[in-house]
């Protein structure tokens, strides 16, 4: 019951701040303060420990937890608040198995419960060259589910469909999905099999201040 506290506070700290909140937040006393510290090292963690997980166990995800996940997703940033997306859960044994045979690359999705499908609506995309923000804005709302899956001790893993034409025309004809719904990916998603330690990809040499190559 403890653990499953702490993921639920994780969860919501994860996909419930704002700029608003934050403003009120600064104007509270020392005691909130340390307990707003907490949860923002809870959120670091929550990051840098998340991993991929490819093996899962047979247990199923229930309808509110994937309903969490989707609103975690919602949760992201976009270009002029456009929300061009469109989520697609798939939880039907049946279905994951004909994704799986169809993707050589996502073999995991045999024994997976769940995989989200994260599209991007193109009659909510902006127009012109700006039509392209939606790759930026629906990746956003992938890594949120990334991590919002990883706060409530799931696993999951990202795997591409855009731009390959081959996996787009692929995802699009299993999923029926009309021409103005692009697949960006695919969130295969369980309850972890296994316990892969995290990488640290953390490299100064990666880093430039001010001006390239300035460190």
């Amino acid at each position: 019951m403890k653990r499953m506290k702490q993921t639920a506070l994780i969860l919501a700290l994860l996909v419930g701040m704002s700029a608003n909140m934050m403003a009120q937040q600064n104007q509270r006393g020392p005691r909130q303060a340390g307990q707003r510290n907490r949860g923002g090292r809870a959120i670091i963690e929550n990051i840098m420990t998340r991993t991929s997980i490819r093996s899962y166990t047979s247990q199923t995800i229930p309808a509110d937890t994937i309903e969490i996940l989707l609103k975690a997703g919602m949760a992201a940033p976009t270009a002029v608040n456009a929300q061009p997306w469109h989520f697609i859960a798939i939880n039907s044994k049946e279905k994951l198995a004909e994704l799986a045979a169809e993707n050589p690359r996502a073999g995991m999705l045999k024994q997976a419960p769940l995989a989200i499908v994260v599209c991007g609506n193109m009659s909510k995309a902006m127009q012109g060259k700006a039509q392209e923000y939606w790759i930026q804005d629906c990746s956003a709302a992938t890594e949120n589910i990334l991590l919002a899956a990883h706060a409530l001790g799931l696993g999951a893993v990202w795997t591409g469909a855009y731009p390959m034409d081959d996996r787009v025309a692929s995802l699009s004809k299993t999923l029926k999905l009309p021409e103005t719904i692009i697949p960006l990916c695919m969130i295969v998603i369980g309850h972890p099999a296994e316990q892969p330690q995290p990488k640290d990809k953390w490299k100064p040499e990666n880093v430039s201040y001010n001006e390239y190559g300035k460190h």
